[in-house]
């Protein structure tokens, strides 16, 4: 599977332009999913030298990418072929999907067992929550 992941806010915190502290358990998966066999994109709105910075974060820890900011590597054809800027990938990791982001095991999971999140959620017991008062009846 091709996945890309983003940077910041989803393997470290939000600092940018600074690289904020790791997430908890998220280089560990990503090593994980490279040996499983799996292709992983960098995908950062970072540029210039901010990207060789992540990438070299990334790398020092034992992340090395597939590709960064696009969906081929460097050493094939595609790189001098017009090609669009829309990857070409089975799925993204970003903190910015609707719902947000999963913590690293679960994502490990939905990758691994191929389930949705809405499954993974559906199989654990629902939060107490309390009743709030207010004017919203719901």
């Amino acid at each position: 599977m091709t996945i890309a992941v983003d940077f910041d806010g989803t393997i470290v915190e939000h600092r940018y332009p600074e690289i904020g502290k790791e997430l908890p358990f998220a280089t560990a998966t990503l090593r994980r999913l490279i040996e499983d066999g799996h292709k992983l994109i960098l995908w950062s709105v970072r540029e210039g030298q901010l990207l060789d910075d992540a990438v070299e974060w990334c790398r020092k820890r034992g992340v090395v990418f597939y590709a960064v900011n696009k969906d081929y590597d460097e050493d094939t054809p595609e790189k001098n072929a017009s090609y669009s800027r829309k990857l070409k990938v089975s799925m993204f990791i970003d903190d910015r999907n609707v719902g947000g982001l999963p913590d690293w095991g679960t994502i490990y999971r939905i990758i691994n067992e191929r389930v949705s999140y809405a499954e993974i959620l559906l199989d654990e017991p629902a939060p107490r929550q309390s009743r709030k008062k207010g004017w919203w009846p719901f």
